[in-house]
């Protein structure tokens, strides 16, 4: 199944690269803040009690998560995070700042590395993160985590690659049920990769047409959970008709479907706002996790 993003693909490469450039929506000088922060925010993360580095999840790609406020005894809720940077940026090592709040609230948080493009692409990236779910799953109990109460969520290309684990029939080769997810927060993502291979993207992603029609999640929609589509609302404007698209097919496809439009945020600094338990994208992840 194809969608409407896919004929996107066929305007000019350079209305394209400017619909999809993220960071041409701040100046340098604020996305280095932000970073920073992101940074800053996971380091005191780190402090925590009980936090656990480094857990080894996928052998064959020799992968680790951390894993934030889980206690071992007790069956919490967890949050797996996916960070973004255009499947060639970013780690984990930026990406644990949420993991305060939630433990106040009793939800654990696991945040994944993946390997980045170019040395890897899309389809190891996939493997990667669904093999971190269902290490997850599998190790629950061990870990302090109530495996039917896994949630998961990411910024930009950590939306898309949340979408990808909602995505129904790879769960079967993993051992998992098809519901292994109870709730995604994607925000800002991308859900149909066709434009994007059309746009600077393209460059180091080297998408192939399976793997666009693949990993698209626009085209494999979840047949369970709920989802909550998050847009910062100074977004760049292929990133908003893509949220956009995401949240119209869930709903049309009977999937519980939540909408939030952040005022006053950018591609960047939105998702800081999940260190803040009082914010709207908090409190839309809170009452997700709490209606399970």
């Amino acid at each position: 199944m194809t969608s409407a993003l896919a004929t996107e693909a066929a305007l000019p490469r350079a209305r394209l690269d400017a619909d999809y450039s993220a960071r041409a929506t701040v100046t340098p000088e604020v996305f280095e803040a932000i970073m920073a922060e992101y940074r800053r925010g996971t380091e005191a993360a780190r402090a925590l009690p009980g936090t656990r580095l480094d857990l080894p999840y996928d052998v064959e790609g020799d992968r680790t998560l951390d894993l934030y406020g889980a206690v071992p005894g007790e069956l919490r809720p967890v949050f797996l995070f996916i960070h973004g940077g255009y499947w060639r940026a970013l780690s984990k090592a930026e990406s644990g700042f949420m993991a305060p709040m939630l433990a106040a609230q009793g939800i654990a948080c696991a945040v994944p590395d993946y390997r980045l493009a170019p040395t890897v692409g899309i389809t190891e990236i996939v493997r990667e993160m669904r093999a971190a779910l269902a290490w997850l799953w599998h190790n629950a109990a061990a870990q302090g985590i109530d495996r039917d109460r896994i949630f998961v969520g990411g910024s930009s290309a950590g939306g898309h690659l949340a979408g990808t684990l909602l995505a129904p029939g790879w769960q079967a080769h993993h051992g998992l049920p098809e519901d292994v997810v109870c709730g995604a927060l994607p925000v800002s993502g991308l859900y149909d990769l066709a434009p994007i291979a059309a746009s600077h993207v393209q460059d180091w992603m080297g998408f192939t047409a399976e793997e666009v029609a693949e990993y698209s999640p626009i085209r494999h929609l979840p047949r369970a959970g709920r989802v909550t589509v998050a847009l910062a609302a100074g977004e760049a404007a292929g990133f908003t008709r893509q949220s956009r698209a995401y949240a119209g097919a869930l709903t049309a496809a009977g999937i519980p479907t939540r909408w939030l439009e952040v005022p006053a945020r950018n591609h960047f600094d939105v998702i800081l706002d999940l260190a803040d338990a009082e914010t709207a994208l908090s409190r839309a992840l809170l009452e997700m996790i709490a209606a399970e």
